[in-house]
């Protein structure tokens, strides 16, 4: 017997909305190319939802006594620059433009209507060991990572 249920990960997120857990699901997946798996309940009272973002799946629900409790995720697309413009499309906040990082990856922030934090990569390069070493030496890249590092949206 398998641990972890067929389709799913060692860790699955849950991302808990007053209300609202209907747009999410809509924003996710206009932004994502996600699929609803099934929800139960009702907007704006829904109990429990998946969606599933590429091979990994999200529980959503709606929790109006819960304190705000945003999530902050991490997802690896195929076009960072696209998914960035749907975000933006549709109400999301960019905090940090598409930044090349010393291991190869291209790195956005933004958040989404709702609160969230969502890390966009986009993997551009694939650095030899040696041309890592060089690229974390490299002054562009420390000031990109300073860049990327140094703006909290929710402060």
């Amino acid at each position: 017997m398998n641990v972890v249920p067929e389709g799913y990960h060692t860790v699955t997120p849950w991302m808990i909305t007053a209300g609202h857990t209907a747009e999410l699901i809509d924003f996710i997946t206009e932004v994502f190319d996600a699929v609803e798996l099934g929800r139960v309940g009702e907007a704006p009272d829904i109990g429990h939802a998946e969606v599933r973002i590429g091979d990994s799946v999200v529980m959503l629900f709606d929790r109006p006594d819960w304190p705000l409790t945003p999530a902050f995720l991490r997802l690896y697309v195929a076009d960072d620059a696209e998914v960035l413009k749907r975000a933006t499309e549709r109400g999301a906040t960019v905090v940090t433009e598409p930044t090349e990082l010393f291991w190869g990856d291209r790195v956005s922030r933004f958040t989404d209507p709702f609160g969230n934090l969502w890390w966009v990569h986009q993997r551009v390069a694939e650095p030899t060991p040696e041309e890592l070493n060089a690229r974390m030496q490299d002054p562009a890249f420390i000031r990109a990572m300073a860049y990327v590092q140094g703006f909290s949206p929710l402060t």
